[in-house]
This record gives C-alpha cells, structure tokens and sequence, in this order.
C-alpha cells in the first residue's frame, strides 16, 4: 500500500509546494487535521477517525447528491426521445451540452483550488447543479434544453476539484478514503435513472423540477465540513500540501487512459436505455435496469479497486480491470436474452476499479498540483467522453446502434496498452 504523508507548513518564512499560498502560521489546535489526530481525552469518543470519518461520509453523501445530476442526463435521453421526437443525434446533443463546457471549466476549477481554498464552492456548486437539470423539462424549445444541461455541467465541473482536495485531506490520501468518496458519486449516478424514472414516468418532463430535492440535500450536508474548514479559513488558509517531484509525462499518459475509458462510459451510458431493449425484447424497464446495473455496478467496483490496491500496487489492479472490461463490452455490444445484464455488470466492475485510483494516482503524479489533476482526472478526461456521443449517434441513426456501440470495446484495450507504460509513482515526501 502506498503511503501518502500530509505536510504542514507553520514556519513563517517557507512557502511549500501544493495548494494555496500561505500568509502567516498556524498553530497545530486550531486546524481542523490536528484536531483529528489529538487524542480522546474526553471520555465522550469523539476524537480524530471519528471526525476524519464523519468528514469522508458527509463529502461521499455530497458527491452523491451531486453525481445524480451526471446520471440523470443519460436517464433523462428515452424521455426526451419518446416525448419531444429527437434523434439519436439530437438526444447525444444534450449529454454533449452537458459535457462540454464542464470539460473546460473543471480543470480551471482546479487550478483554482491549488491556488486558494474554496470550500464555498461544494454547496453552490451542488445547487446549480440540480437547478440545471431541474430546468431541462419544462422548455420545450431545445437550445433552452441544452443550456440548463449546460449550466447544471458547469456546476458539476465546480464541485469536482474542490471536493476531490478536501477528501484527500480529510482522508489523509489514503486509497480507502478516496474510494469511499468516490463510492458516493458512484451511488448517485445509480440512483438517478431510478429517480428519473419515479419522477417522469409519471408525469413527463414537467415534473423535473422535483428533480432538485438531491441538490437541496447535498448542499445541506456541505454545512458540515465547511464547518470542520472554518479554522483553517480564519487562520489564513493554511492548509496540508504534498511535497514531491512532478511526473508530467507518467500524468499525460494516465489522462489518455482515463479519456479512453471515459468514452466507453459515456458512450454505453448515454445509449444503454435505448440499447437494452434491443437486446434483450423488454420496454423502457429494460432500459432503465441496465442503466441501474450499470452504475451500482460501479459502486461495488470502486470499493473493490480500494481494497484490492491494498494487496497490489494501484497500477497492476487497474491494468487487469481494463482487460477484464474488453471481454465484457463485447459482450455488452454482442450478446442477447438475460446474459446481456450479467455483461453490463461486468462492464461496469471493469471500468469502475479503477476510478479512484486514477484519481490518487494522478495526484502522486501531480503532487504540487493535487487541484489540478483532480479536475483532469476527476473532470476533464471523464466529460470528454460526453464530446463523443453525437459521434455514436449519428452512426446510430445512419446504420443501426450496434454498429455505433462496437468501436466502444477498444477503448478499455486502449486503456490497459498505455497503463503497461505507467510506473507506480513514488510516495511523496513530508
């Protein structure tokens, strides 16, 4: 397992590498990691991996609440289709609406991360989010349609690098905790195509400013830990940084990796409502299970690659997920009757094990810029994938959806041949 140190700077004439700047000293009680680590000396049990805990769950609950809001738009696509007659060239419109411009914001979100603390963001960032999508049913002129998907894009993009820093503090880098975080997210992009269709179904695309109520919750849950960050903020923003050597061209290649996998995601997730029926005879249940598989599917993936990294190096674990992900996207894209779920589980596991781990791996390449390569990682490399669906629609509709889907099952091969050229990166230093 690899060792991440937390490095605090309380000296006044040195400034460390890695987040914000720093002002003026701060004296180890009033931050808010060293109240984690004092011992329990009162009897009440309230002492550091409580509190280190209690931060990690609140921050998963958030990236849940948050990530419905990516879920939701692929959920959302058979009922734009069925009620409004778009295309497949259309409906991949809207998730590239959302994908493009939260592909360009969110590294510069990071960028601003590494530079000052933003804990604001998490809960403002949450409700646009959920302003977006809730505002996405009840136009039914189609540029409106792409713009509030754009907005709640934008807001997604702003959560992302923030959240990601401060649950690498709370967490104090370790792969457990960032799988947990990311665990969240994970549940949130299973729960929306259950939440999509419990609200639409029902009533159409008028109902989905009920489609809000995540965001008025995760934005409630931030409350907490900014809370927790409030110290920090009042003693002049000091907070832990990672001191060690940037590996840019180890970084670069990982990001290629990530957007190869991202493509496959978003591609089988944009389409997979629409595809399932096909394969396996059903209606629009069909669609909406295969959709429900294929992100829980991730949360068991995402706990699993945290636990398995412990065994083995993150690197080793991730190349044998991707091989395992070729062999179940064909399946997804080949196979027929009931074995076409057992694929997408499979599919699903495969391209989920990986997930946080990228995002460690990439802040261990990246140790000075752990915002930045949580916006690429986190951000950047997984909307790009969104950039490619009107690709896959307009083949879609030319010829027929399994055509456009077959291209799909070289992306987790692209992905496993880069990661054979990746070295486990060394622990930064305190």
């Amino acid at each position: 397992m690899v060792v991440v140190a937390v490095y605090v700077d309380h000296g006044p004439g040195r400034q460390p590498l890695g987040a914000s700047r720093c002002h003026r000293p701060v004296a180890d009680s009033r931050h808010w990691l060293a109240d984690y680590r004092k011992p329990d000396r009162s009897g009440s049990g309230e002492h550091g991996g409580v509190r280190r805990k209690r931060t990690i769950i609140l921050l998963s609950v958030g990236h849940g609440c948050v990530d419905v809001y990516q879920g939701a738009v692929a959920a959302l696509i058979p009922f734009f289709i069925a009620e409004r007659a778009y295309t497949y060239a259309a409906a991949s419109g809207v998730v590239l609406a959302a994908s493009l411009l939260s592909s360009v914001a969110q590294p510069l979100f990071g960028a601003l991360t590494d530079r000052w603390a933003m804990p604001w963001l998490l809960p403002l960032s949450t409700i646009l989010g959920g302003l977006g999508i809730a505002c996405s049913g009840i136009t039914g002129s189609y540029p409106l349609t792409l713009a509030f998907v754009a907005v709640s894009g934008i807001g997604v993009a702003a959560y992302h690098p923030e959240s990601a820093r401060v649950a690498r503090i709370a967490s104090g880098g370790s792969h457990a905790g960032m799988g947990w975080f990311s665990l969240g997210g994970n549940l949130g992009f299973a729960v929306a195509p259950i939440l999509v269709a419990a609200v639409v179904a029902s009533g159409g695309l008028r109902l989905t400013p009920l489609l809000v109520l995540p965001a008025l919750a995760g934005s409630v849950l931030c409350l907490p830990v900014l809370r927790a960050l409030r110290p920090t903020a009042e003693a002049g923003s000091d907070i832990p940084r990672w001191i060690g050597t940037d590996n840019r061209a180890s970084f670069g290649r990982l990001s290629l990796a990530v957007v190869c996998r991202s493509v496959a995601f978003a591609g089988l997730s944009t389409f997979l409502a629409l595809y399932a029926p096909q394969r396996t005879d059903g209606g629009t249940s069909a669609g909406t299970a295969a959709l429900v598989v294929l992100y829980l599917g991730g949360a068991v993936g995402t706990v699993l690659g945290g636990n398995l990294a412990g065994r083995w190096d993150r690197v080793t674990v991730v190349r044998w997920s991707y091989l395992v992900s070729i062999a179940a996207v064909a399946g997804v894209v080949l196979v027929s009757g009931p074995a076409f779920y057992l694929f997408v589980a499979l599919t699903s596991a495969g391209l989920y094990i990986p997930f946080s781990l990228q995002i460690t791996l990439g802040q261990d390449y990246l140790p000075n810029r752990v915002g930045t390569a949580s916006g690429i990682t986190l951000g950047l490399t997984v909307s790009v994938g969104g950039l490619v669906s009107p690709l896959i629609g307009g083949v879609a509709d030319a010829i027929s959806l399994q055509v456009a889907l077959a291209p799909l099952i070289l992306m987790p091969a692209l992905s496993w041949l880069l990661f054979r050229t990746l070295p486990e990166p060394a622990v930064p230093r305190r």
